[in-house]
């Protein structure tokens, strides 16, 4: 390889982290509830240490490690850190991988961004009210839409059908 290949092969790495900037993977639907922002501190007293580090730190759980990977009734699961719905039970799927996996979000209810941190490029997805990270969008999903939304699940919480969700964190 050519020293000037090389450094422009460098060079495009170092500037791929400046290419993630957010944009709104379910524009569809209007924002229908209020952003919430929390510092670090104020969301590490309302969630366990394992839960802020995957949804604030964007950490990611062991495969086979969620409860909710083998979660198979008729619910909701909503946002661990705001209560935000981002999944109905409906669109939940064994995708093998060792995440709760899904086909589609709640529409406009996800943010998504991209990821260079394995270098190839992914899309990164949270919740769109409080930004709190989820897991990763990918087009191996079964049809008709392709997608594989593999969430952790410490980022969800799972509320049964006929059971009120919590209400929104303020």
């Amino acid at each position: 390889m050519e020293r000037r290949t090389l450094l422009q092969t460098l060079a495009a790495l170092v500037a791929l982290p400046g290419l993630t900037a957010r944009s709104r993977a379910e524009t569809a639907a209007p924002a229908d509830f209020p952003p919430l922002t929390k510092t670090d501190s104020e969301w590490k007293a309302l969630l366990e240490p394992a839960r802020f580090q995957i949804l604030f730190e964007e950490a990611t759980e062991r495969p086979f490690s969620s409860p909710l990977n083998n979660e198979k009734h008729a619910g909701t699961f909503v946002c661990a850190a705001c209560y935000l719905p981002l999944f109905e039970s409906a669109h939940k799927f064994d995708s093998g991988t060792g995440w709760p996996s899904f086909t589609q979000p709640i529409s406009g209810h996800m943010d998504t961004k991209r990821d260079f941190k394995l270098v190839l490029p992914r899309t990164e997805y949270h919740c769109a009210r409080c930004t709190g990270h989820q897991g990763h969008v990918f087009n191996d999903g079964p049809p008709p839409r392709g997608e594989r939304w593999c969430n952790n699940g410490l980022a969800l919480i799972f509320v049964p059908q006929g059971e009120a969700p919590p209400a929104l964190r303020s």
